[in-house]
């Protein structure tokens, strides 16, 4: 069990977390038609907007309301009025999420005062969807922005169903946490419909994020689920929450609609997908398809073959809470020692992670107890490769944002096919890092050339 602590710098040298607006807009980036607006100064939003297309390399919807010094100081009433309008005419949008930033919280802007007034001022909006999330950045991080997001759809567009027989026990809500790809989403996605479950995903980021091309431009979000589907969700027969970050999602779906909900806070590794498994087998009274048979025996077969290279190593992983205790989770399985951990917020699962220590700080941080506790292998999202050159060691990509590498988002690492894949790749890693250190001896480069390469090969 390890112990949370958090450091007394007085200010983040070389940051790990990113902001919570930008937490918040990446979860109404999975809406359909959405457009996602930052309550702030231009450059809070054109620095999330750059994570995002650098990430995901395709044009995202984000907006600002602009705020400058005087409209900060003055009241931003006028500043959202305006921003909304704006959107609302010229890119017909179905829905406006807005998120606030520290720029406005800071000042007090009371936004759903705003909201009602406009509401009240411009008719045509009194029925449109308008979701505001308070969100600055001075406070938490990302995943924070994503959880208390979703929470508050579900608050504000879920219906609760009218009578008990409205309920489809085929039907399945599925709330994902930040740390999922939409390669991820796409392979629950699967699995869900193969044990004949009808899945909902909110938000539903392999929809709008997983890199396809549309047939015609929208200035909106291309794809993910729909705001009348969203409202439909109390219908379900159960709701799936993967991440410890979904739970108060998940509890404010069952508060309103009465479902279910189940909770699997890791959906990486043998055992979580041995639970997942079962559970929908069980909510849908069906056998397991021979397929997830063959990919367990597929699974414990690559575990077989690459503890060999991960078993002994010394991880150093950086990461928003349930992405660090997915991964390390599963590499501590693999026979690997969590020697250095640092997340960006607190989290109940932190305490969980086996290692003695998770530190809430920065990347400078996790250099330095890389350093220190002779680590031979770093995760962390792109931000973190200076650090494995400065300590030459071998440096996994993950989590957000990931710029220096194309298909960010269609990694996988959910379901037993995914936590497969993420084992192949960390291991040919470090087995190729072994190649490239190793150099010859004297007595093998001053061997003489072999004899048989200095005359034609006998035939037998």
């Amino acid at each position: 069990m390890a112990i949370v602590t958090t450091p007394e710098k007085a200010c983040a040298v070389n940051p790990l977390k990113m902001s919570q607006p930008i937490g918040a807009a990446f979860a109404f980036l999975g809406l359909r038609g959405a457009m996602p607006l930052l309550h702030g100064s231009q450059g809070c939003t054109s620095f999330g907007l750059t994570l995002f297309v650098r990430h995901f390399r395709e044009a995202v919807p984000l907006q600002t309301t602009a705020m400058s010094e005087v409209a900060t100081v003055l009241g931003g009433y006028e500043n959202v009025e305006k921003a909304i309008l704006n959107i609302y005419n010229r890119t017909k949008p179905e829905i406006i999420g807005i998120c606030s930033t520290g720029v406005t919280e800071t000042n007090g802007d009371d936004v759903d005062a705003y909201i009602k007034l406009i509401c009240q001022k411009h008719p045509q909006l009194a029925k449109f969807p308008l979701v505001y999330v308070s969100t600055p950045d001075f406070k938490d991080g990302f995943q924070n922005g994503w959880e208390k997001t979703v929470t508050r759809i579900v608050e504000v567009l879920v219906e609760a169903p009218a009578i008990e027989a409205e309920r489809d026990a085929a039907r399945v809500n599925v709330l994902p946490g930040c740390h999922l790809t939409p390669g991820d989403l796409d392979e629950l996605r699967t699995i869900l419909e193969d044990f004949g479950l009808k899945p909902l995903f909110l938000p539903d980021l392999a929809g709008s994020l997983d890199g396809h091309i549309p047939d015609e431009f929208t200035p909106t979000t291309i794809g993910g689920i729909g705001v009348d589907e969203v409202a439909s969700m109390g219908r379900a027969g159960w709701t799936i929450a993967i991440g410890a970050q979904m739970r108060r999602a998940a509890e404010a779906m069952q508060a309103k609609t009465g479902v279910p909900f189940r909770l699997f806070e890791r959906l990486c590794g043998l055992i979580p997908n041995d639970e997942f498994v079962a559970f929908l087998s069980e909510i849908s009274g069906r056998s397991v398809p021979s397929k997830y048979r063959r990919q367990r025996g597929q699974l414990a077969d690559a575990m077989l073959d690459a503890h060999f290279h991960i078993g002994g190593r010394r991880l150093a992983i950086g990461a928003e809470p349930d992405l660090l205790f997915d991964v390390a989770s599963m590499l501590q399985e693999m026979g690997a020692q969590v020697t250095a951990a640092v997340s960006t917020t607190q989290s109940p699962v932190l305490e969980r992670v086996k290692a003695n220590e998770v530190l809430i700080g920065d990347l400078e941080d996790l250099e330095e107890l890389a350093k220190a506790r002779a680590c031979d292998l770093l995760i962390t999202h792109s931000h973190g490769r200076q650090a494995a050159a400065r300590l030459n060691i071998p440096f996994y990509r993950a989590g957000f944002p990931m710029f220096d590498r194309i298909g960010a988002g269609h990694q996988r690492s959910v379901g037993y096919r995914g936590t497969r894949d993420l084992i192949f790749d960390i291991a040919n890693l470090v087995i190729a890092d072994r190649e490239e250190n190793q150099q010859p001896t004297p007595d093998t480069w001053r061997s003489p050339r072999p004899a048989y390469r200095s005359r034609p090969p006998q035939l037998y």
